[in-house]
């Protein structure tokens, strides 16, 4: 792989809420790419350390870290764990997100904050923390925010959760822009409906399946890896010249819905 620009060999990358879902998918994606990996959780241990012993089984070096990337302290501990124990920061994936259903007219400050907290805020302290790295590194980097087709589909029943990404699409534009100069891209990944835990519920239920496989498109839901590959590409040199924008993985849910 040492001579294919999409390797990442060498590199170290740091991705959060990977003990499950997308993030674990892009955990081991990164892995196989070459890529040493520190796997972020908030709950859910075991399947953290699950997702490391594969990664090591891949050869690469990689830990489980427990942090809320709601708090700047734990974040700032997080990001000197991965440099004391892998050596360096080249990738930060900002996975972690928080999903609830609660009316507009019911949505408790408390959801609210818990959603922004985690989806918006959590991916800026990361961000930040590893973009200050990157920078005494000097040698660039790579941020990768997964966002959702949300950040500008409407989503009635989940106002802060689309609040959050709506923030987390300007917060890749404004970082990307800022970051430039010292190489650093600052892309967004919205992936559309995927086979996660998180939707377990419709994905199980086959009135409600089969009515959200008729919006899209493709005709079927996606699934984490195609998410993966994309996050992978995009932290890679192959895209060295990709920043400041979104890349929908949604099987063409967003054209379908907004007539775009």
């Amino acid at each position: 792989m040492e001579n294919n620009v999409e390797s990442l060999e060498g590199r170290v990358a740091l991705v959060t809420g990977a003990s499950s879902g997308i993030g674990e998918a892009i955990a081991l994606e990164l892995g196989r790419r070459g890529a040493d990996v520190c796997v972020n959780y908030h709950s859910g241990g075991e399947r953290a350390q699950r997702v490391v012993r594969e990664l090591e089984g891949m050869g690469r070096r990689a830990f489980a870290h427990a942090a809320n990337v709601a708090d700047a302290a734990e974040v700032a501990e997080m990001v000197e764990a991965v440099v004391d124990r892998l050596g360096r920061v080249d990738v930060c994936v900002n996975n972690a997100g928080v999903e609830k259903q609660q009316p507009f007219l019911e949505t408790e400050e408390s959801h609210w904050d818990l959603v922004l907290g985690v989806n918006l805020k959590g991916a800026f302290l990361c961000a930040q923390a590893t973009a200050r790295r990157m920078v005494r590194q000097g040698s660039g980097g790579r941020i990768v925010n997964v966002s959702s087709v949300h950040e500008d589909l409407p989503f009635p029943g989940y106002t802060p959760y689309a609040c959050s990404k709506g923030g987390m699409r300007m917060l890749t534009r404004n970082a990307a822009l800022e970051l430039a100069p010292h190489g650093i891209t600052v892309v967004g990944v919205g992936p559309g409906a995927v086979a996660t835990p998180i939707n377990r519920a419709t994905l199980e239920d086959p009135e409600k399946k089969a009515a959200l496989e008729q919006q899209i498109p493709l005709g079927r839901i996606g699934s984490p890896e195609e998410v993966a590959r994309l996050v992978a590409y995009l932290a890679s040199d192959a895209a060295a010249y990709v920043t400041a924008t979104t890349y929908f993985v949604d099987g063409g849910l967003m054209q379908q819905a907004t007539g775009l």
